[in-house]
């Protein structure tokens, strides 16, 4: 027993060294999956004719989840009926290999063509999970089940939470972003808050500061810590709409503040994306085609472009509110979040709706089978937001 715990402990220590290394690299990642949501519903608007160009570059884009899923997307896109997409953000540089590094970013996307909507839900990566296959490495973060055991089990442990089949994914890195803000021209977002943001120091002072204004789509940029700015812009390029997304301690909202720029970035693109010209240039597909990995087919994607094309024009953005709680089973305390019933079950609701289903109880606790020595875990956790621990 004392063995099985050593190495239960050695795990967890493993991976709590790998999100301490994360958290000193640059924070762009966390932004990157809205690069391939910009792709994939810009598709939607292109036409399915422009693909047989590309073909090639599309084709690369696709890989297995290696897992059996409750529902066949094919099927599903080919009858022309609601489906949905778990884009993930994350921070590998090579996307062949499935099981590196944590996704920074989570988001479930469901595209409905008869009410021709998009809805997309942000879904807190630090949301402490029972991941499913490793649920003996309790307790998890969210974002740690891509790292375990791959994108299959990113979508198996959102579906388990929230009870909503996830038909397809799209994982994405961060390389091709400036490519995509330069194709679309820049993009212009008036700014909730009043901020500052350095990309090299990822704080308030340094070189390469950004400016920006609450209810402006202003912004300037200082080379020299604040001393000089230059002269007010209104169009963001690449670099400006990182350090726009990227920016998270000076929010009040804090990650959900962040989640609400990228947001916002995102909504900007898209309604350029769908009708610029330049998104079709080869060259850019096959930048995007090196960044990104999903498991929808070339014929997928034709058919969303002839089938969906509508849905673009009607964005609904939301996102899974949870509480702080923190952990102290280690040498250092641990931050996590747990989202109440009640939230859970709004957003269950809110994704079966679009997808045409019948209503269900919103899934699991922990999204997976919390193991028996972790029972006092999940009590403590769950007594922090005033919820019991059904076993």
């Amino acid at each position: 027993m004392a063995d099985q715990n050593n190495n239960q402990f050695s795990r967890r220590e493993r991976f709590d060294e790998v999100r301490q290394t994360k958290k000193k690299k640059n924070r762009v990642k966390r932004w990157i999956l809205y690069i391939l949501m910009v792709v994939v519903l810009a598709v939607i608007g292109w036409g399915g004719y422009l693909y047989a160009q590309y073909k090639g570059s599309i084709d690369s884009l696709q890989q297995s989840a290696k897992i059996s899923k409750t529902r066949n997307v094919s099927n599903l896109i080919a009858a022309g009926k609601p489906f949905s997409i778990l884009v993930l953000g994350s921070d590998v540089g090579e996307l062949d290999r499935d099981r590196t590094g944590l996704s920074d970013s989570m988001m479930v996307v469901t595209v409905n063509p008869k009410e021709n909507k998009v809805t997309m839900v942000s879904i807190p990566r630090d949301i402490m999970t029972a991941i499913p296959g490793d649920e003996d490495t309790f307790p998890q973060k969210l974002n740690a089940a891509y790292s375990l055991d791959g994108v299959g089990a990113s979508m198996k442990a959102v579906q388990n939470y929230l009870n909503v089949p996830i038909d397809s994914y799209a994982v994405v890195n961060m390389a091709g972003l400036e490519t995509l803000v330069k194709k679309v021209g820049g993009v212009s977002v008036k700014s909730p808050l009043s901020f500052q943001y350095s990309q090299e120091t990822a704080h308030d002072y340094g070189p390469d500061l950004y400016r920006f204004h609450k209810g402006s789509t202003s912004y300037e940029k200082s080379t020299d810590n604040g001393v000089t700015w230059s002269a007010s812009k209104t169009v963001m390029d690449g670099d400006a709409a990182l350090a726009f997304s990227r920016m998270r301690y000076d929010d009040p909202q804090g990650d959900y503040g962040r989640q609400e720029r990228q947001r916002l970035v995102l909504e900007a693109m898209l309604k350029k994306a769908v009708n610029i010209s330049t998104l079709v240039d080869p060259s850019f597909i096959k930048a995007i085609s090196k960044n990104a990995k999903t498991d929808l087919s070339f014929n997928d994607i034709v058919k969303i472009a002839q089938k969906y094309r509508g849905t673009v024009k009607n964005q609904v953005s939301d996102h899974l509110q949870g509480q702080g709680v923190t952990y102290y089973g280690g040498s250092l305390p641990v931050s996590y979040q747990m989202v109440p019933t009640t939230e859970k079950q709004r957003v269950t609701n809110l994704l079966r709706s679009q997808l045409d289903l019948k209503p269900k109880e919103t899934g699991s606790q922990f999204g997976g089978d919390v193991p028996t020595s972790g029972f006092r875990t999940a009590a403590s956790m769950l007594a922090q937001i005033n919820e019991k621990f059904v076993q």
